[in-house]
């Protein structure tokens, strides 16, 4: 598949089922705004079978190469970004991982008994990034007890394998040209914004600023019947050029950090 081929399908499924970006989306394009991608991320575990080497086969396959690499220290995430080796417009991509020695028993036996259940016809290819949740109907009490240890890997556990979030590249916008301008954009429209570190995170001086909406809540089937959570978000970036003249291409772990709280569990 071509890079723009796994961006559309993603896309697709992405909007489908997180109502808030296709709204979102919708009223860029009726502000008369290009809409353009930024990056693209996606979250998982660090077990060999499906880590961050493994979800990036297919990006690699379609032409994206390795350009940098993040640890969070108090999510106990480690992280990679990539980028496309020949067209420069194209998202980049954003794959992060659960350290999972860092946390309990409870969690790595979950882990294991996840991975175990992956079809392995799913593994072997590159459906692995299209593929959510492979291991069945998840349990509400499973869910609520890795939500202790980790929102991160409560959510994966959820919903498995898919664009955790797009982003829309605020450098492409002509109107709502600044982050401040979008914020207040989307607060006009009644969205609410992740204020974990404040509305925006990161500097002009850090070349890179970033904010997003938390996720939509979504009615997930649970084994012990249907529950509304967080689902997926959308974020919004706006990169600086640097000394020399070139924007920023890369991320700040500690506004990263932040931005994960996206898909936190709130009250609505």
């Amino acid at each position: 598949m071509t890079h723009t081929q796994i961006f559309s399908q993603l896309w697709d499924s992405y909007t489908t089922e997180n109502p808030s970006v296709k709204k979102i989306y919708d009223l860029f394009i009726a502000e008369g705004e290009e809409v353009v991608n930024d990056h693209i991320a996606f979250r998982t575990f660090d077990d060999p079978k499906i880590n961050i080497e493994v979800l990036s086969k297919p990006f690699l396959n379609s032409g994206y190469i390795e350009k940098g690499s993040y640890v969070f220290e108090t999510k106990q995430l480690f992280a990679k970004h990539y980028e496309h080796s020949t067209q420069k417009d194209a998202p980049r991509v954003f794959i992060s991982q659960l350290k999972s020695a860092y946390f309990s028993d409870y969690t790595r036996d979950v882990i294991r008994r996840l991975v175990k259940e992956i079809p392995k016809d799913i593994i072997n290819s590159d459906k692995l990034i299209f593929s959510g949740n492979t291991w069945g109907t998840p349990s509400f009490k499973t869910y609520s007890k890795l939500k202790e240890e980790s929102e991160y890997a409560a959510w994966v556990y959820v919903y498995g394998f898919r664009a955790n979030h797009f982003t829309v590249s605020i450098n492409a916008l002509k109107k709502l040209n600044s982050i401040e301008k979008v914020n207040q954009f989307l607060k006009d429209n009644n969205f609410k914004l992740n204020s974990s570190g404040g509305e925006i995170k990161g500097t002009k001086e850090e070349l890179l600023q970033q904010s997003s909406i938390m996720a939509d809540h979504i009615e997930v089937e649970f084994k012990e019947g249907v529950m509304s959570i967080p689902g997926c978000y959308y974020e919004f970036a706006q990169r600086y050029k640097d000394a020399k003249g070139d924007l920023y291409s890369g991320f700040i772990a500690k506004s990263a950090d932040k931005i994960f709280e996206s898909t936190n569990f709130y009250k609505k």
